[in-house]
């Protein structure tokens, strides 16, 4: 099979996870094709994630390169087996590789904690807020309603039967902004309390007061799972959404979060009784703002 142009996000993390393997076992491009009984071109092919390696292979490899085992190689393992296959690709006629990377880093994450300045994170969105802001960017109706069918789709990840463990830190400025008018931005800020009786979501307000935050002004989501050395942190942006792997920004971001999580009102509670607001929490400042739209 010839070299993929394109590989996907987990194709490429199994291959750099690989190079930085071979590299801190002092071994050579030349030294891992013969581990591989494999010629030099495949061996870069394999860390750049355009050629697949073999379960098999992949055990081998990994031992001669000294990795032991244990979580991280058993997550390395499973990276192998899985092959991208999902739900998401049922939207491969429209959606690009960055979103379906990203619907596939969800679905294989156990922990999800994500910064939001301006908009309602894509899991918590109501339909009509969706497609609200999917009109701003999209002009092709079949486009924007496909665009919206998979962003809703996304949100099994909090509802299926193992969902993931999520907390949404989102600035005061993204409840203010009107998207598609009051009445759906009513609904949206009703959506927020209504999804926070779920037990494994947190929702935070990153309020005016807290002042300007090093991180404050960048959306960003942290995917963890079982091996923290295989989280993976994606920054959106408009031509060119980041995936960082590396130790060093893994935990500068999730410090960041850290801060940002002290710095933001109190979750929202919405089985707390009304006397137990005696200061102001992210639950009475989304209130306030849905009750004067």
């Amino acid at each position: 099979m010839p070299p993929r142009n394109s590989p996907s996000e987990r194709q490429r993390r199994l291959g750099a996870e690989l190079r930085k393997l071979r590299t801190q076992a002092g071994l050579s491009g030349e030294r891992a094709a013969t581990i591989l009984d494999a010629d030099r071109a495949r061996v870069s092919n394999i860390e750049a994630g355009r050629i697949d390696v073999s379960r098999n292979r992949l055990y081998t490899v990994l031992r001669e390169y000294g990795c032991r085992s244990g979580p991280y190689f058993d997550g390395l393992m499973a990276m192998a087996q899985e092959r991208g296959k999902g739900w998401w690709d049922e939207f491969r006629d429209t959606i690009g590789p960055a979103a379906r990377d990203l619907a596939e880093l969800e679905s294989r994450s156990t922990t999800l904690r994500t910064h939001e300045p301006q908009v309602i994170p894509g899991p918590l969105q109501t339909e009509e807020y969706a497609r609200a802001v999917l009109d701003t960017t999209e002009n092709d109706p079949r486009r924007a309603d496909r665009y919206a069918e998979f962003r809703l789709a996304r949100q099994r990840v909090l509802t299926g039967e193992s969902p993931a463990s999520y907390h949404a830190i989102i600035h005061e400025a993204a409840l203010h902004t009107q998207v598609g008018g009051a009445a759906v931005m009513r609904r949206q800020l009703l959506r927020l309390i209504e999804v926070s009786r779920l037990p494994h979501v947190i929702v935070q307000v990153y309020p005016y007061e807290a002042g300007i935050y090093s991180a404050h002004s960048g959306s960003f989501v942290i995917f963890g799972g079982s091996v923290p050395e295989l989280d993976t942190v994606y920054l959106e942006h408009p031509t060119n959404s980041l995936f960082l792997w590396d130790g060093s920004q893994l935990d500068q971001y999730a410090r960041m979060f850290e801060r940002l999580a002290e710095l933001a009102l109190v979750p929202v509670d919405p089985d707390s009784a009304p006397e137990a607001h005696e200061s102001r929490d992210s639950l009475s400042l989304i209130q306030h703002v849905m009750y004067t739209l």
